[in-house]
C-alpha cells in the first residue's frame, strides 16, 4: 500500500482495463446511484449522451426518486427502474457503469460495491469520506479492471486543461506555489432537534456503514456536507475542484507536512465542519499549495468565488469562473493582463469523456488514482482544523505516524453493514 505500489497500479492500470473489458457496444447502460439535486443533474446529462440509456435509478428518499423521474421525462429519457437497495443495481449484469452521487460517507462503500459487481464507476468528489477509503477505491478498481472517475469536471474542462498546458510551457516562468481557494456566501442553517425519519425515507440505507445516530434535518440533504459524521466541509465539497486543479497545476502528488488552522468564526449554527480554514502544503521538491476557505463573504477574491492562483517566477495564471464563464487569466512579471481565455466550457464534457473511456477502455482524465491524491489533500486540510496540530505525512504508508491523534482522522469506524469496505 505504500507509494511504489500506488506508482505501479497507475502504470499498470490502463493495461488492465483494456484487458478486462466487455465487448464493444453501441449503447451504455448507466445505473445512478443517489438522486439528490446533483444526482438530477448528472442524471439529466447522461441522459443527453448518444448511445447512453439511464437504466437504474437508486435513493433512500421516495421523494428523491420521484423528482428523478420527473427531469428523466423532461429530459426524454425511457422511465428507468427504480430502488432503495444498491445491491439490486448491482446485481444487474445488463448495467455496464454506476455514477455514485450520493453523501460523502456512502462515495468509497458504493464504488467499491460497484467495481466489484463489475461495474465501470463515476464517483462524485471528493472520492471518499476519509484517507484509507480512497486507497481501498484505487485497490477495488485495479484489481476488477474497472474504470473509476472522480467528478472533478476541471479534468476534462478545455480552456482548464489549456491553463494547464500554458503553465507547464514556461510562460510564467518557474512556478513555485499555487493558491486554491474558497471564498463566497453560505447560508446559516440554523439549529434542529432530532426528530422522527420522514414518510418514504428509508434511514437505514442513507445511514449505510456509517455509526448511527439519530434523524436531524440538518444532517440530511445537502446539509449533512457541515457533519463530520457524513460530509467533510467545504474543503471536501468545493475545495476538492480548486485543489486538484492547483495539485494538477504544480506537478506535485503526496504533501510531505500540512499546517495551518480551521475553525467557525462567523456561524453560529449546527454546522461541524469549519467555516474559516487556511492550509499549506509542502513537497519534497520544495513547492507550497495553499488552501484558503471563507464561507460567510458575499464577494470572491481576484474576481473569482472559487478559484486557484499559479505563480511562476515570470507571472502568473488565474483560472475560475468569471462573470459565470469559466476560463483563466494570464499576468507578466509586473502584474499586467496580457492574456484572457474565456471559454465559458460546458462542464458536460466530464460525463462524456467517462462514456468515451468506457468504450476505448482508456483511464479517464479524472481517474481515481488522481482523485484520491487531491482528496488526501482535502482531508489533510480538516484533520489540521479538527485537532489544531500541524502534521507530517507519511506517503509510504499514508498515514501521520507521528501523531496518533490526527492519525485517528486517517480511517474511521463503522458499524456492521452490507455496505462496509473490505481489507481495512
Amino acid at each position: 500500500m505504500n507509494r511504489r505500489y500506488f506508482m505501479m497500479g497507475t502504470a499498470l492500470a490502463a493495461t488492465a482495463v483494456r484487458r478486462k473489458a466487455v465487448a464493444a457496444s453501441d449503447q451504455v447502460n448507466v445505473g445512478i446511484i443517489g438522486v439528490g439535486g446533483r444526482g438530477r443533474h448528472l442524471l439529466a446529462s447522461y441522459g443527453k449522451i448518444a448511445g447512453v440509456n439511464v437504466k437504474t435509478l437508486c435513493d433512500a428518499d421516495k421523494t428523491s426518486l420521484e423528482k428523478a423521474q420527473a427531469i428523466a421525462v423532461k429530459t426524454g429519457i425511457l422511465k428507468p427502474a427504480e430502488t432503495n437497495d444498491m445491491r439490486r443495481m448491482l446485481e444487474d449484469k445488463g448495467i455496464d457503469a454506476v455514477v455514485v452521487t450520493t453523501p460523502d460517507h456512502w462515495h468509497a462503500p458504493a464504488a467499491i460495491l460497484a467495481a466489484d459487481a463489475g461495474k465501470d464507476v463515476y464517483v462524485e468528489k471528493p472520492c471518499s469520506h476519509n484517507i484509507r477509503e480512497g486507497r481501498l477505491m484505487i485497490d477495488a478498481a485495479r484489481r476488477n479492471g474497472k474504470l473509476m472517475q472522480v467528478g472533478t469536471q476541471s479534468r476534462s474542462r478545455e480552456s482548464t486543461v489549456r491553463a494547464i498546458e500554458l503553465i507547464k510551457s514556461g510562460k510564467i516562468g518557474k512556478v513555485l506555489m499555487a493558491k486554491a481557494w474558497n471564498i463566497q456566501l453560505r447560508d446559516d442553517i440554523g439549529h434542529k432537534e432530532s426528530g422522527p425519519v420522514p414518510v418514504g425515507v428509508d434511514y437505514e440505507t442513507w445511514l449505510g456503514p456509517a455509526p448511527w445516530i439519530p434523524f436531524n434535518e440538518n444532517r440530511f440533504h445537502y446539509k449533512w456536507h457541515w457533519h463530520w459524521h457524513f460530509g467533510t466541509g467545504d474543503a471536501g465539497n468545493d475545495g476538492a475542484h480548486q485543489i486538484d486543479i492547483a495539485r494538477w497545476a504544480l506537478g506535485v502528488s503526496y504533501p510531505t507536512r500540512v499546517s495551518g488552522s480551521g475553525r467557525k468564526v462567523f456561524f453560529k449554527d449546527d454546522q461541524q465542519t469549519p467555516d474559516t480554514m487556511l492550509a499549506n502544503f509542502d513537497y519534497e521538491d520544495g513547492k507550497s499549495l495553499i488552501w484558503e476557505q471563507r464561507i460567510w463573504n458575499p464577494y470572491g477574491m481576484n474576481e473569482i468565488e472559487n478559484g486557484v492562483g499559479v505563480y511562476g517566477t515570470d507571472g502568473m495564471v488565474h483560472i475560475g469562473q468569471y462573470n459565470r464563464r469559466w476560463g483563466y487569466k494570464v499576468f507578466d512579471a509586473k502584474g499586467k493582463l496580457v492574456q484572457h481565455d474565456d471559454a465559458g466550457d460546458d462542464d458536460a464534457i466530464h460525463q462524456r469523456k467517462f462514456v468515451e473511456c468506457i468504450r476505448s477502455r482508456q483511464l479517464p482524465p479524472a481517474d481515481i488514482g488522481e482523485g484520491h491524491l487531491s482528496a488526501i489533500h482535502c482531508h489533510l486540510a480538516n484533520i489540521v482544523a479538527r485537532t489544531g496540530h500541524n502534521v507530517t505525512f507519511d506517503q509510504e504508508t499514508e498515514s501521520i505516524p507521528t501523531d496518533a491523534a490526527a492519525n485517528a482522522h486517517v480511517k474511521r469506524t463503522y458499524r456492521t453493514h452490507w455496505g462496509t469496505p473490505k481489507l481495512l
